[in-house]
């Protein structure tokens, strides 16, 4: 059992047999408050990447547009027809080849940075044990063999 005694030795630590010492909580403080600070100027920064790849999109939408299919607009009747058909060809291919790769690479930055700045960051904790994946075959032989 666990008796008035032994919860009174702690030291305020919960039975753990240690003394409480204040400097060595304030510098452990100190460094968490530091990693915090750090963690949130990193996460900051990580959605400003993504941010100034949407604004690089915006702005390359734009010119691209600029660039092909307001020209043909601006044409006088007879060769705004013709003008306007090859540069929605023009304006198309430079859409699908640059605007929709920079999509690609924009959600797969995303997901990294969730996966590596975010997950890592508030859940992840190396306390030295050794990873051992689910494995369903290993549960299907041990329930078999009890």
């Amino acid at each position: 059992g666990y008796s008035v005694e032994q919860a009174g030795s702690g030291g305020g630590h919960g039975g753990h047999g240690e003394e409480f010492e204040f400097g060595e909580i304030f510098i452990h403080q100190i460094i968490e408050t530091i990693e915090y600070v750090l963690g949130t100027v990193s996460h900051t920064a990580s959605y400003l990447r993504i941010w100034a790849l949407s604004l690089a999109h915006q702005q390359l939408s734009l010119v691209f547009f600029q660039k092909t299919l307001t020209m043909g607009l601006e044409m006088s009747f007879p060769a705004n027809g013709i003008v306007l058909y090859i540069m929605f060809a023009a304006w198309f291919g430079i859409t699908l080849g640059v605007l929709l790769g920079m999509d690609v690479l924009e959600c797969f930055l995303h997901t990294l940075r969730l996966h590596w700045v975010e997950f890592q960051s508030k859940f992840y904790k190396a306390g030295g044990e050794k990873f051992a994946p689910f494995d369903v075959r290993k549960l299907i032989e041990q329930s078999s063999a009890e």
